[in-house]
């Protein structure tokens, strides 16, 4: 009971020392929770949607997936089953289902009204089914060719209202409507645009097979059980189609959000770690200072009958209660972080209610245990070194002299796990395969990681005196005492940098690999990419004949080459075996337009009569060469003989592993029904006349909004924008760490500070100003920032370059070192410096100066 009178009270004496520490255990616990709650509310809202939405049983054809709408291709079911499926045994009812995600919907002044999150525009038939989900909020349902109902969400993204005209891309063409209606979904939007037609022009004019559906709705009749009603419509329809009961439907829809969201799960709670790590140091700092400061206290506790297991015990209690203050405060800040998440997630279509909130017990429990168990476990060694604190403390002055034979012991170990994390390194850098290199990569990171934290002291006075020489010595007598102050204590300095130096380590890491990516890229690019333009769709939608015959008609252009995926064509190769590949239609120009370099055989002639090409990998596996015929079974199309004219590199980035033949081969063997839209198209400008040609090309594709138009220049600069647009995703979850790091670097300063309250005082009665005294605190702080900043950039730069080692195994070769963003980081860390000695150096240079000096 007395160890936890005394726990209480100096918990509670100490309060504003402990209240940064808090703050880190604060913010890693809320990082953690924010994300279990976001993903378990997203995981409801979707569970209650799909169960609202999902029929008894639904019948589809068997085989769709995501390519299809890529390709333009859309399976129906015929009309007639319609009526059969009605009279089979336990069925009430049965709608039909018209729905294709191979749209395009373009306001008056030709924008594209789909999602900007990138997810598709759905365009379907206005059943029954459809009032599950949504209501009609405003006007009316639509009836003919010329109506159309949109969602409340896209309305109002896109400042939609009733009696705007939309126009409607789709494979078989394109239609003009008004808007008439305007749909609210009653859970929550997945994240598309809806488009609503009524039943005849969905099937006439969205999947182009009228009378024809996409699904069948199935409701059982009382009594019947979804299991049963779909052994009956098994039985009657036969297995040429795919029958799933609503439980298996949901399922199946749950999954495929599911694995996104496990994905995103998954990547924020691994910053979170980072921070919990970070956060670590802060801890392990502010009590061993505690600790120091408290030196001549321990000591006579322990002269009165204190034992060292009461000692031990009381500064553990103490880090119980910081942890479960921080935790519960994280647990609440958690709720607050997943409704920020959900309002974010709004903005992006897909909205989330409060009112399904998910708090599953399990969350705060999580929680509370990562505060806890952490605080605890990083107050473990400040605990066991005040318990080794004896009686005669009591008569020395704070502070205890460091231990020279565990900081040799500390500083051997941490040499070998640095040379053994670098030897793992060079070893991933030379590794002939990224699946092997890569496991000594990540080994690689850890061991130089640790190494270089355990190492921390040990290179604190190294660095800090080789950085005081270029940053401090100029400042003259200030710049020596700050010099000395970060000197002071090589352990606590190099705990403070390491939590700085884990963040900036990985942002180092990757930029040189974003950076590298671009690089190569764009050497690739100049490389192998021969046209002048490159027209496709950023969401998959397919080529339609309109744009196709908007290309066509741009003026300046010499060819222009199509380009179709053939899917799940089954090869029977020479050596016997069979195997399934895609394959990669196009003109023959298009050899021109992507210079893909060949082992052997002739490019061009692969795009002959009856002719393909091989990657080199498959040709070694199964002993092609040029001249071997190769057996063709084209999906639902005949089978073909065709000769291998070409054996391609897998040396490349670009369409690594394509099998190549022209599109007049597909068109014997494929019935014109089935023949995929393009999925990209390419083009050449005359010369001389690239300028007039993009322009021409840009016009002409102007109403088309699914499609978009880039030169060289253009693809470079989105390939560098994607790239930059992740990193700075990532730099923003970082930026959890780096903020936990630089409380870090104030606690430390602050505490200092009240440790060296005699000292400041002594120093002020002598004569330092208080000018000087914030200029040695700031300076002081600036150092330890710029050391932390040193080694993360050092050994970021240093797991970069191996990465890129392992890249360039998968064709991204060139390695770029970001010198500017390293150099605006390492600069960014003196300020950091700057801002957090800000209100330590305001308190040490308004101390008082007799009462400074009579402190003890």
């Amino acid at each position: 009971m007395t160890v936890l009178k005394t726990s209480l009270r100096n918990f509670v004496a100490h309060k504003g020392r402990m209240a940064l520490s808090a703050i880190a255990v604060l913010l890693s616990v809320a990082f953690v929770c924010g994300t279990l709650v976001f993903t378990d509310t997203t995981n409801a809202t979707f569970d209650k949607l799909f169960a609202s939405t999902a029929s008894d049983v639904t019948v589809s054809p068997k085989g769709v997936s995501d390519n299809d709408t890529r390709q333009g291709r859309i399976r129906t079911l015929p009309g007639a089953e319609l009526a059969r499926l009605e009279k089979v045994n336990g069925v009430k009812s049965v709608t039909g289902d018209a729905t294709s995600q191979s749209i395009t919907v373009a306001d008056r002044n030709d924008n594209n009204i789909g999602a900007d999150s990138g997810a598709p525009t759905i365009g379907t038939n206005w059943d029954p089914t459809e009032k599950r989900s949504v209501k009609i909020t405003s006007g009316h349902a639509p009836h003919g060719p010329t109506e159309v109902m949109v969602d409340a969400d896209t309305a109002k993204n896109k400042k939609l209202k009733l009696g705007d005209e939309v126009r409607v891309i789709a494979i078989p063409g394109e239609f003009r409507a008004k808007i008439v209606g305007i749909a609210t979904f009653q859970v929550t939007n997945p994240g598309a645009a809806f488009l609503y037609t009524d039943t005849d022009t969905a099937q006439r004019k969205l999947l182009g097979a009228p009378g024809a559906y996409s699904s069948y709705a199935v409701t059982a009749q009382p009594g019947v059980s979804h299991e049963q009603l779909k052994k009956n419509v098994v039985a009657d329809l036969g297995t040429g189609v795919k029958v799933q009961t609503k439980a298996e439907s949901s399922a199946e829809a749950e999954d495929d959000i599911g694995s996104f969201l496990d994905v995103m799960k998954y990547a924020m709670l691994g910053f979170a770690g980072i921070a919990v790590l970070v956060g670590i140091f802060l801890i392990v700092n502010t009590f061993s200072m505690l600790v120091a400061q408290r030196t001549r206290e321990i000591g006579l506790m322990r002269a009165i009958g204190s034992s060292r297991r009461q000692i031990n015990r009381s500064v553990l209690t103490e880090a119980l209660l910081l942890g479960v203050v921080g935790s519960i405060l994280g647990v609440l800040g958690g709720v607050g972080l997943a409704v920020g998440l959900m309002k974010i997630m709004g903005s992006a279509g897909l909205h989330l209610s409060t009112d399904q909130l998910t708090v599953k017990p399990t969350t705060p429990v999580v929680g509370l245990a990562i505060g806890i168990v952490v605080t605890v476990i990083a107050a473990y060694i400040p605990a066991r070194r005040a318990g080794k604190i004896s009686p005669m403390a009591a008569l020395r002055d704070a502070g205890t002299p460091a231990d020279s034979k565990s900081g040799r012991i500390r500083g051997a170990i941490g040499t070998l796990l640095t040379a053994g994390g670098a030897a793992a390194l060079v070893v991933a850098g030379n590794a002939d395969k990224a699946a092997d290199g890569s496991m000594f990569l990540g080994a690689g990171v850890v061991l130089t990681l640790i190494g270089f934290i355990v190492i921390g002291p040990l290179l604190a006075g190294l660095v800090v005196r080789a950085l005081a020489t270029v940053v401090l010595r100029i400042f003259g007598p200030v710049g020596r005492l700050a010099e000395r102050n970060a000197l002071r204590n090589p352990r606590r300095t190099g705990a403070t940098g390491a939590a700085l130096m884990i963040g900036l380590a990985l942002v180092a890491c990757l930029s040189v690999v974003g950076s590298s990516m671009v690089a190569s890229a764009t050497d690739e690019l100049d490389k192998s990419v021969g046209a002048d333009f490159i027209i496709g769709s950023d969401t998959g939608q397919p080529i339609t004949k309109g744009i196709e015959q908007a290309v066509h008609r741009a003026k300046g252009l010499t060819h222009i080459s199509d380009v179709k995926m053939i899917e799940k064509a089954r090869l029977t190769l020479p050596d016997g075996r069979t195997v399934t590949k895609d394959l990669s239609a196009a003109d023959p120009t298009y050899a021109e337009d992507l210079r893909t370099p060949v082992v052997s055989g002739d490019l061009s002639e692969a795009y002959g009569e009856n002719a393909m090409s091989v990657p080199e990998g498959l040709a070694k596996d199964h002993k092609v060469k040029p001249g071997d015929t190769v057996t063709v079974a084209f999906a639902e199309g005949r089978t073909a003989r065709l000769t291998v004219a070409a054996i391609t590199s897998d040396d490349v980035t670009l369409d690594k592993g394509a099998l190549y033949l022209n599109i007049t081969t597909v068109e014997r063997y494929l019935p014109a029904k089935l023949m995929p839209a393009d999925t990209m198209m390419l083009a050449q400008a005359k010369d001389g006349q690239e300028k007039a040609a993009y322009a021409s090309l840009k016009s002409q594709l102007h109403h088309y909004p699914s499609v978009t138009v880039r030169d060289q220049t253009d693809y470079k600069k989105e390939v560098k924008d994607q790239v930059g647009q992740l990193l700075n995703l990532v730099y923003g979850l970082l930026a959890l760490a780096i903020i936990v790091a630089v409380l870090g670097v104030v606690n430390t300063l602050a505490l200092s500070v009240v440790e060296r309250t005699r000292e400041i005082g002594l120093m002020r009665a002598i004569g330092l100003s208080r000018r000087q005294m914030r200029r040695m605190i700031r300076l002081e702080s600036v150092v330890i920032a710029l050391f932390g900043a040193l080694l993360g950039l050092g050994l970021g730069m240093g797991w970069g370059a191996t990465a890129q080692k392992l890249l360039a195994l998968e064709g991204l070769k060139t390695l770029e070192i970001p010198w500017p963003t390293i150099i605006t980081v390492f600069i960014g860390s003196a300020v950091v410096g700057l801002v957090a000695a800000l209100v330590p150096a305001f308190r040490a240079a308004r101390m008082n100066v007799l009462n400074a000096i009579a402190t003890e």
